[in-house]
């Protein structure tokens, strides 16, 4: 299938294009950064999502993945642009999925305000697009990763002290990797054919910590 992925020279992004890339699939990545992934199946566009865009047709599966975090552009980049990429490329008949990567602060309300803002309107805006695209039989979704351990949390994840405050937070005392994200992205976009309008929490059960006390 053709892939559409935003965000794509690290983290998450890659993680992502590299797992659709080594089932066969043929991606393309937005970054404004240069592409750092090399396999012939990879086609990069260096381009901002809040620049001009390509013009690339036919694309079966749309994946938000850019972000910004306390940048003073996060609704912009993070809302705007994915809406921008989304209407361009995903509400069209060959789409057969759209995937956000929004994020467990958007339920908890927890992080920075503007990125807290953004990445809630993402979940609502999936799921007005899960009403558009469901005549064509697709599914519009998205992911709210809790931390994940990826070179943009460094800060934290060599700091002991902030690390071990941050494990005694979840359940399961880990953060997911990058890798596991995009296992996540491609069991939602690819295998799953009947979920819509869901965002999945992923998050080690940080959301459902309870520290009952008698």
């Amino acid at each position: 299938m053709r892939v559409l992925v935003t965000g794509t020279s690290q983290g998450i992004g890659r993680a992502i294009s590299e797992k659709f890339l080594s089932s066969g699939h043929t991606v393309y990545g937005l970054d404004i950064l240069d592409g750092t992934i090399n396999n012939a199946n990879y086609i990069h566009f260096k381009t901002d999502v809040l620049g001009t865009l390509p013009e690339i047709e036919n694309l079966d599966i749309v994946i938000n993945n850019a972000g910004v975090q306390a940048s003073g552009k996060d609704i912009d980049v993070n809302l705007k642009g994915s809406i921008r990429v989304t209407e361009k490329y995903a509400i069209q008949p060959n789409i057969k999925s759209v995937l956000f990567i929004a994020s467990a602060s958007a339920r908890s309300g927890s992080e920075f305000p503007e990125y807290v803002a953004s990445k809630g309107g993402l979940v609502s805006y999936m799921k007005n697009v899960a009403l558009r695209v469901a005549k064509w039989g697709a599914t519009s979704n998205s992911l709210s990763p809790g931390g994940v351990t990826t070179d943009l949390n460094l800060r934290v994840m060599t700091d002991k002290e902030k690390w071990q405050q941050i494990m005694n937070e979840t359940l399961l005392p880990k953060w997911a990797s990058a890798e596991e994200i995009a296992e996540w992205a491609y069991f939602v976009t690819v295998i799953n054919k009947s979920m819509t309008a869901e965002d999945l929490l992923i998050d080690n059960g940080e959301f459902a910590k309870s520290n009952f006390i008698w």
